[in-house]
């Protein structure tokens, strides 16, 4: 494996882990001088992993998390879900789909957009849509701005 499969695994890596969303690792690998096209597909496949398992499994971690909150005396809906929930309510499937990979993050916009009621498959869809053009838009900036430590 050279140099350059080593760094595109830590890309792929890195997008399917939440937080280090593919939005957030692009531009470092370009920045990096890895290929841009490859870096984008690594990025977005480990991201895309996620973001169905966070989808199809979402009604279920809700219901564990409820069940613990509920176990230690607290209510069932944590604070953070009633405001993901609030913001699902005023801006739909699609600011949750255009916004969080930016604001909260794609695998919990997938498990809070699952948890106020769209269907998986259609959350899995349409987040991964907006966390592909958002990865691609950063990666032309990045590669017209020319940023490259290697």
């Amino acid at each position: 494996m050279n140099l350059e499969q080593l760094g595109l695994f830590g890309i792929f890596l890195a997008g399917a882990t939440p937080w280090f969303e593919a939005i957030a690792v692009v531009p470092a690998g370009l920045i990096f001088g890895l290929d841009p096209v490859l870096t984008v597909l690594a990025a977005v496949t480990g991201n895309a992993i996620t973001i169905f398992l966070f989808a199809y499994a979402g009604s279920s971690i809700r219901g564990w998390l409820i069940r613990r909150r509920e176990a230690k005396g607290k209510s069932g809906d944590s604070p953070k879900y009633q405001k993901a929930l609030a913001a699902f309510d005023k801006y739909g499937i699609w600011g949750m789909a255009a916004l969080g990979p930016v604001l909260i993050g794609t695998q919990f916009a997938a498990a809070a957009s699952v948890g106020a009621g769209v269907k998986p498959l259609k959350v899995s869809l349409m987040i991964t849509a907006s966390m592909a053009i958002w990865s691609i838009a950063l990666a032309v900036l990045v590669a017209s701005l020319g940023v490259n430590i290697t």
